[in-house]
Formats: C-alpha cells, structure tokens, sequence
C-alpha cells in the first residue's frame, strides 16, 4: 500500500491530520529529553510492522540520521536536518527520486519526521554570524525524542511475540516428530490398539496447519497434539507394566531415590554400606532380568543432563566424550582415585562412568558420593547391581516431572522453554520394549 502527501491543485503539499499529531507530540519533548539515535533507529526498525513504517522507508531515516552531526538526539538541541534530495539518494543507496519522494512521505504518515518547508519549498539552514543555525527548513527529528519510550514499548511486544511465536513453532516440531515415534512404537512392538485410526487422527490435526500459520493457530495445534501425545504414551506405558509387572523402574530406581545418604561414608570399612548394598529379593531378581545390551548414550544422557555442563560447548556426542565429563565429575564429586579404581575395574570403565553420572545428577540429595559409588562396586561385584535400572528411574522421575507440571498448568522442568513434554526415540524404545 503505497502513501502520497496530499496536495493541493497548485501542487502544493497540505496538512493531513497524522502531519497535524506529529507537530503535537513533537511539541511536547521535554528540554531535557535525550536518546542515543542509532539505538532508537535500532529500536523503530524492530517495531516498523507496528509502526507502518517500510523498509525502504527506514532506509531514508537511516540517511537522515546520518546527517545529524551528534549521536545523541536532545529535546532542547537542534533536530531539524536538511538534505537535497541527491544527497539523501545517495546516502541511501542510490534510490531513485519518486522512490524518495514516496518514502518520505511515509516517514512522515507514520510520526517518525515532520516536515518544516521553507517559503519557497526548499531545505536549508540560515546561520548567524558566530555559525550558529538560526533557522532551518527540512526534516525534524524531534518525534523520535519524543515518541521513544512508545517504540520501546512497540519493540519489546514485537520480540514477545516473536519469542512466544518460536516457541510455539519448536513444540510443534517436537510434538510432530515424538507422535510419529510413538505410533511406530506401538506397532513394532505389537501393542494391541488401532493404530491406523491414532495415525488418521494425527493427520487431521496436522492438516489443519496451513503453510503459513499465525501462532494462536499453531498453539491450538500443539494443545490437540499434545492430548493425542498424552493418550498413546498411557497406552503403551500400560503395555510395557502388563509385560513386565517386576520391572517397574520407580521401584527398581530406589537405590538412588529411596537411599539414605546420611549413612553413607567411604570408609574403606563402610559401616553405612549395608544398607546401600542390601536389596530385597524383588530387586535383585529384577536387575538379573534385566536385558543383556547396552545403554545406548542418547538414552543415558537423557537421563544424566546435568553432566553436559560439564564439558565445553555442552556437547557431548561420543562415549569418549563420556568418559571424559566423568572424569572432571570424579572429584567435584570427592569420589577418591581408589574408588574410582574399584568401580571401573568391577563394572567395566563405562558402566563406571554410567554410574558416576548418574550420582552427579542426584548429587544434591546423595551426602557421601564415594561411600555410594563403593556400596554400589560391591553390589555389582555381586551380581546384584545393573546401570539399566538407575537410568530408568532418573527418566521415569524426569517424565512424571513433566507430566505433573503440564496438568499442573506450569513448563515441564525438564522442557525448558519450549513447554517440552517430550522424550527421544531410544528412550521411549527402552521403557517400551519387553524385557526377557
């Protein structure tokens, strides 16, 4: 939509009521109003939707600016500028002259510049004896001084929204792709159900989503895909319990949760191991039906997030790069050398490492990491402990975390800001698959 300054029949621009609001606010700038200018061109430049600014047009405001000789904009200062036409067209990357004229036009619709004419139409300034201006004709400057707390304000709803907009956009994605995941899930592994049916009824939401869709729409989306989410992870949670009644991970996880860490010391002795180290009959019978593969990285990082902080760039892509955090981790941990020793001697260097994590992501409610990490070598070294069990209670734990925040209305603590609800393809595999 292009605007035009009104003229008159003799080609003479006239006033328009938004020219008429402008020279308003610009009357009220307080003598003592100052702004930095090329941060409130920054902020204008955020908020020019709001605005009804254009491009093009703020690339003529930028030139403008340009030719204010201070960096700071006062209300009691000189703000008028008065350019040619040829120097503004040259400032702004050779635009050409009815593209200007046009622009201008619009700088000056939207309250950003007001035009102070001259008698015979041209800009200029008429200095006094000293060089001082005394009076100027062309563009004034003082609607930015005045209006900057209200383009603030535009700006700061601008990048709510957008921030708001790109999470809804990120959750939708996750949702997406974790459906999909779930539904193979379900049908590999020969969970009784209509599958076909939960696949249509997820492309029907889906395909309500246009190319370009406003984030209301996007949201209303994600709200209908994350009930469908909700409804197939109960159904295949109820599977895996109905397939594996002795392999509930809450209880098999009470090692970690249910310890008492008080009573732990590292003494060599270890009068606080035993009860770390006893387990009841149901346990141990649990830990050796436990399936005999190994915990896949993705699935134990998951679980173990806390260690990443650890590590520069918080990427951990290999199990070198494991083992490495778990080595920093050792002793923030006052876990001693010999101990450490123990561990991976008896359980194997990465199931030590496994372990070690798993002790640093529940360290705030473990009192005596050595005196644990020694109880748990000495379970191992009989047959009677497993890292498979640990790490399904620290997910479960996260996944019952983010299911009581969502039906409690807050973010999932373990989403983030993306509002995520959401677990990876090897984990939902590993608290899905029958355990023989």
């Amino acid at each position: 939509m292009q605007t035009h300054t009104p003229t008159t029949p003799f080609g003479r621009r006239t006033m328009s009521l938004g020219m008429m609001a402008s020279q308003a606010v610009a009357k009220s700038v307080p003598d003592g109003a100052l702004v930095q200018k090329w941060k409130a061109f920054q902020t204008i430049r955020e908020a020019r939707e709001l605005i009804g600014a254009t491009d093009r047009a703020l690339a003529i405001l930028n030139a403008l600016l340009s030719f204010h000789p201070e960096t700071e904009l006062k209300g009691d200062g000189e703000l008028i500028v008065w350019p040619s036409n040829e120097q503004l067209m040259a400032r702004a990357n050779g635009m050409p002259a009815t593209t200007l004229r046009r622009h201008l036009a619009v700088l000056v619709d939207c309250g950003l510049i007001i035009r102070r004419d001259s008698p015979n139409g041209k800009r200029f300034a008429r200095k006094g004896r000293g060089g001082q201006v005394e009076q100027a004709y062309g563009f004034d400057l003082s609607p930015i001084v005045a209006r900057a707390e209200e383009f603030q304000e535009l700006a700061d709803t601008v990048r709510a929204e957008k921030n708001a907009f790109r999470i809804a956009k990120e959750r939708l994605t996750l949702l997406r792709r974790d459906i999909v995941k779930l539904i193979e899930t379900g049908i590999e592994e020969n969970v009784p159900g209509n599958w076909g049916r939960v696949h249509q009824t997820y492309q029907a939401i889906v395909g309500r989503l246009p190319r370009s869709a406003p984030r209301q729409l996007v949201e209303d989306i994600c709200c209908d895909l994350h009930g469908l989410y909700t409804e197939i992870l109960d159904v295949l949670e109820s599977f895996a319990k109905t397939q594996n009644p002795d392999a509930n991970e809450s209880h098999s996880g009470r090692h970690i949760q249910n310890s008492n860490p008080d009573s732990i010391s590292e003494s060599e002795e270890g009068s606080g191991k035993e009860d770390e180290a006893s387990g009841s009959a149901a346990e141990t019978d649990n830990v050796r039906s436990l399936p005999k593969r190994e915990l896949p990285l993705g699935i134990v990082l998951d679980a173990c997030p806390n260690l990443r902080e650890l590590t520069q760039g918080g990427e951990i892509r290999h199990w070198r790069d494991f083992l490495a955090a778990a080595e920093l981790a050792r002793p923030m941990l006052a876990i001693s050398p010999s101990a450490w020793r123990d561990a991976c001697e008896v359980m194997g260097e990465q199931h030590a490492a496994i372990t070690l994590a798993a002790i640093y992501q529940r360290s705030d409610q473990i009192n005596s990491a050595g005196g644990y990490l020694r109880s748990l070598t000495d379970k191992a070294r009989d047959g009677k402990f497993s890292t498979w069990p640990m790490i399904m209670a620290l997910l479960r734990a996260k996944l019952d975390a983010d299911k009581s925040a969502v039906k409690a209305g807050h973010e999932p603590p373990s989403g983030g800001e993306e509002g995520r609800l959401a677990v990876s393809e090897a984990l939902l595999r590993s608290l899905n698959k029958p355990r023989s």
